[in-house]
């Protein structure tokens, strides 16, 4: 009994049932290249996770709330830069700030500590189960583009290409093994809940489409175009990176998991020569485009369009882009990651206009195609995202879907 008189597991049994917080990471799935943790680094995570959720579901509402009650009065913002600036000056919109900035590299480093302890370790579990497979297709003399090279994405030192041994996937590891964090435990067990997304649509929306080759441009370690090898058993799957830690760390995890038919191809997806006009009946970028340049996505239209076959269709998918309809608060809080998580081509790209950049790249304008997906998870130990109405401007599992269908001439 408690001080009441009521039944301490009475208490207790009350508060598991009314949880609503993020499972707890040791549901996370291990494969055959994860990293081994300790006790203490998995609470790390579970920390983070709890934080990010916490600084969504808790703290961002009274951003807007400071927003509305002291920027916003008296004021007449035209643009999403106009409103960045005056939240800045708000003390609740900078303690927010400074948390979410700090929480990420917490992440980055609790990956870090993890993975680079057991570098040469992972390396050697990675060329285990790759050497030798021609399923791996690396270029040591590829030139990697500015916009790789000199970013750390997501505030991950080195981002997704640099090598700190012969075979190494040690950021490919810390990527994979954060993600639960960085997301709460959205993305489900494999972290790959965008990809199932992405799979179930296209056989939701389009059920007569078979496609017998696909191509997944920039594919880091592979957890979103792995669901769609699995729906597609049938087909060939070219993923295509930069980064040669993550198509190291990519196959391995593939094969782990028992997925035989993707191949990992080291390149950059501006220009592929090495595939022949009208090859792939699908292109897909997942999440992708906001990492590349203005003037690099233009490039990778026209290649999309260049590679599908007649007939064959093409889906990037994203967050949502900026638009009138959008609120110009909205606008500025989704900018954050430009300015202060490492992305410093989010903001250009979400106020492109892609249907646009589509029919300039050769896409019929009638041939468009727009949806939305959201997180395919276990509902029986994550949250579903389609049933979640909080937003995280940014990083919420949910995205739309812009794409095109190739005319058959």
């Amino acid at each position: 009994m408690d001080g009441s008189g009521k039944p301490v597991q009475d208490r207790d049994g009350a508060l598991v049932a009314a949880y609503d917080g993020p499972p707890d990471y040791r549901v996370v799935g291990r494969h055959g290249v994860f990293p081994d943790m300790t006790h203490d680094e998995i609470e790390r995570f579970n920390f983070l996770a709890h934080m990010n959720r916490h600084l969504a579901g808790r703290v961002m509402p009274a951003v807007k709330n400071a927003f509305e009650t002291r920027v916003a009065p008296g004021q007449s913002f035209t643009d999403r830069h106009q409103v960045r600036r005056a939240l800045t000056r708000d003390p609740y919109w900078q303690l927010w700030s400074a948390l979410r900035r700090n929480t990420m590299e917490m992440r980055q480093q609790a990956g870090r500590w993890v993975t680079l302890r057991q570098q040469e370790e992972l390396a050697a579990r990675a060329a285990s189960l790759t050497e030798g497979d021609p399923r791996l297709v690396l270029d040591p003399s590829l030139k990697l583009p500015r916009y790789v090279s000199s970013i750390d994405h997501h505030c991950m030192p080195g981002s997704y290409h640099t090598e700190y041994g012969p075979g190494d996937v040690a950021n490919a590891a810390n990527y994979d093994s954060g993600l639960f964090a960085t997301t709460g435990g959205m993305l489900g067990t494999w972290s790959d809940g965008g990809g199932q997304a992405v799979a179930r649509w296209v056989t939701r929306n389009l059920p007569d489409f078979k496609p017998k080759r696909i191509l997944d441009m920039g594919c880091g370690l592979g957890h979103n175009v792995l669901p769609i090898a699995q729906a597609f058993p049938d087909a060939e799957i070219v993923a295509v990176d930069v980064g040669a830690p993550m198509l190291r760390y990519g196959l391995a995890r593939a094969k782990s998991l028992g997925v035989e038919n993707v191949t990992f191809v080291q390149a950059n997806v501006e220009s592929l020569p090495h595939f022949a006009d009208g090859s792939f009946d699908w292109v897909q970028t997942t999440m992708f485009l906001h990492e590349t340049s203005y003037s690099s996505m233009q490039r990778i239209f026209k290649e999309t369009h260049r590679l599908l076959a007649p007939g064959g269709i093409v889906l990037h998918v994203e967050q949502p882009q900026y638009s009138p309809e959008m609120p110009l608060f909205e606008q500025a809080m989704r900018d954050w990651d430009a300015f202060y998580n490492a992305e410093p081509f989010w903001t250009k790209m979400h106020e492109a206009d892609l249907d646009a950049w589509m029919v300039q790249a050769g896409f019929a304008r009638d041939s468009l195609i727009h949806g939305g997906v959201t997180a395919v998870v276990d509902k029986s130990v994550f949250p579903d995202a389609a049933d979640d109405n909080g937003e995280d401007y940014g990083r919420k599992a949910a995205w739309h879907v812009v794409g095109a269908r190739k005319e058959v001439v």
